[in-house]
This record gives structure tokens, C-alpha cells and sequence, in this order.
């Protein structure tokens, strides 16, 4: 069953923004100290990926591998034949795209145990634009056989995912971000891979969201209360293997859905719900996601509003939606 900790939007404020990318480089702290197999690769980003607390305390455990991602994920799938758990970090873009060929052939196709933690993603890296803020990478590694992928929404859950996926056998895709955002998950919250995570409790939609737009969905959800519209908020952090029990048992309630993320909406959570739902319960579905889009350079907010990725952008597609109820 779907763990639900809060029955009001309200009560979900938070006392200070942190990066997700800390709660990585926080979480493989700890991991360096618990779990002497664990071993850290970083294509010279060590201070971006917070990194640097684990080099500073298990040199012998860290490979900085330069402006080679390639050889990288080579490099991680060779360590675990000597029974060792490689952590790799870098932008997602280049822990993706750049790399696509290596993770399908040397980590996928023979199922090594590499956790690739992608920082950087999606349109809130903001300033450095459009070729690196990847917003296909999802997409793509949902797709490769075996491959395991999160998409955490704040510092905390990012921290207990980094920590949790170093005792999942097989290959898995983390994905985290650049900017501070509001830290709003308990901080002993355990990190079940695959198990989703109801916020609020609704009876008119389903918000089912991932990353960033959990908490922008939160903000939608108390806006749509003000006009009387219950909204049942569910953040996916696991975007394969997906949640289909919670999603299945949500929309038999509220009878519609939207689905909120970074990403483009070719590939993305969307389109993972839309299978769900096509194969179990055909449901009115509206998509919060990138329109088939490249990124620009500008602010992360300035961004959001622009692509429609934002709390006004869920709402709008609330009402939408309850419209085709």
C-alpha cells in the first residue's frame, strides 16, 4: 500500500532551500563510511556533484576520470566484477546522451551494478542553456532493459535515495537537480524504490508528479482547495519500476489524473501513466511536461513559467481536465 503521511496541503512548508545535488554528495558521504564496496567515479565536476567530502575521505575509493564520460561508465562496469558498487557523477546530460552506447552495451545489456547519478537535469540548470539542460534523458533510460530510474524531488529524499540504491542489485539512473528548492520531505523518511508516495488525499484529480513539480504541485493543490477542488497529490520518485497500484487506485477515486515533470512530454512520467492507464483504466489525462522543446538561457523560474512547468501550469491543467470527467 501507497504510504500517506499528510492529509493537507497545508501543512507542507518549509524552513530553508537546499540543492538535491547535496543531498547526493551528503548521501554518498555516508555510504562512504558504511559501505567500504562503494567506489566513486566523477568526470571532473567533483565540486558540482558534491562530491568532494568523499574524495577528501576515501581517495583510494574515488577516480577522477577527467572529461572522458565514456571511459567513466566503462571504467564503473569493470569495478563491479571485483564485487565493488561504482557511483558515477556528472551533468545528466553527459551522463546520458554523451554516453548512451556505453551504458547499453558495457551496463545494461549485461546488467552491472552501477548507479549513474546525473546532476544538472532538466530546465533549471537555468543560465548555461539549452545544450545541457537535457530534458530526453528519462526517456531514454527507462528504456533500457533492467535500468532502474529516480527522479527525487528534494534534498532529503535525494539523500536517502543515494543511500538506498546502494543496496539495489542492478543498474540505476538518479536524476537530480542544480537549484535550492524548498526541503519539504521528513528527513526519516525511508527510500522504497518503486513505491510512490501520496502527499495529499483528493477526491476530484489526481496530480501524480515527479522531481521539482512535486513541490510546485503541493502549491497547486492549496490553490485549487481555495477554489474547492480536492486534488490528490502523489509524488512518483520512481519512475521505473512505476507505482501502477497507487496511480491505479487514485484515479479509481478521482476518476482523472495529470501527470507533472521536468522533462519533455515525449518519453517522460507522462507517458509511463499514459501505458498504465491505456492497459488497466482508460482515465481523462492531462500532461505538465515540455512541449517538444528545446531549453534557452534564463533564470529556473523564469523557465518554468515559460515552458508551463509551474504551479499556475498545474492548475490550468486541472481544470482542464475535470472538464473531460
Amino acid at each position: 500500500m501507497t504510504r500517506i503521511y499528510n492529509t493537507t496541503m497545508k501543512k507542507y512548508t518549509y524552513t530553508e532551500k537546499k540543492d538535491t545535488r547535496s543531498g547526493f554528495g551528503d548521501g554518498l558521504t555516508e555510504l562512504g563510511k558504511t559501505n567500504p564496496n562503494v567506489v566513486a567515479l566523477c568526470a571532473d565536476l567533483t565540486g558540482s556533484l558534491k562530491m568532494n567530502e568523499f574524495e577528501k575521505n576515501h581517495p583510494e575509493r574515488f577516480f577522477q576520470v577527467g572529461i572522458a564520460e565514456a571511459n567513466m561508465m566503462g571504467i564503473a562496469a569493470g569495478l563491479t566484477i571485483g564485487g565493488k558498487i561504482p557511483f558515477t557523477g556528472t551533468f545528466a546530460n553527459f551522463s546520458t546522451g554523451r554516453v548512451y552506447d556505453q551504458i547499453r552495451q558495457s551496463i545494461a545489456y549485461s546488467h552491472k551494478n552501477v548507479k549513474i547519478c546525473a546532476s544538472h537535469a532538466g530546465l533549471t540548470l537555468g543560465e548555461d542553456g539549452a545544450t545541457h539542460q537535457i530534458l530526453e534523458d528519462i526517456g531514454l533510460m527507462k528504456m533500457l532493459p533492467g535500468m532502474t530510474v529516480i527522479n527525487t524531488c528534494d534534498y532529503n529524499q535525494t539523500k536517502a535515495a543515494t543511500i538506498a540504491i546502494a543496496e539495489h542489485d542492478g543498474p540505476v539512473y538518479l536524476r537530480f537537480g542544480r537549484p535550492k528548492v524548498p526541503v519539504f520531505m521528513p528527513t526519516d523518511e525511508k527510500f522504497e524504490i518503486g513505491k510512490a508516495v501520496k502527499l495529499t488525499e483528493g477526491t476530484d484529480v489526481t496530480i501524480v508528479a515527479t522531481g521539482h513539480l512535486v513541490w510546485e504541485s503541493l502549491q497547486a493543490a492549496e490553490k485549487l482547495e481555495e477554489e474547492g477542488i480536492s486534488a490528490e497529490v502523489i509524488n512518483i520518485h520512481t519512475i521505473k519500476p512505476l507505482d501502477e497500484e497507487a496511480i491505479l487506485a487514485s484515479v479509481a477515486k478521482t476518476k482523472c489524473i495529470v501527470t507533472a515533470e521536468e522533462h519533455n512530454k515525449f518519453g517522460g512520467l507522462g507517458e509511463s501513466v499514459a501505458r498504465c492507464l491505456a492497459q488497466n483504466t482508460p482515465t481523462p489525462q492531462e500532461f505538465v511536461a515540455v512541449n517538444d522543446s528545446f531549453g534557452e538561457s534564463a533564470t529556473p523560474a523564469e523557465l518554468m513559467k515559460k515552458y508551463k512547468i509551474n504551479d499556475e501550469a498545474v492548475v490550468e491543467a486541472v481544470k482542464k481536465v475535470l472538464k473531460r470527467k
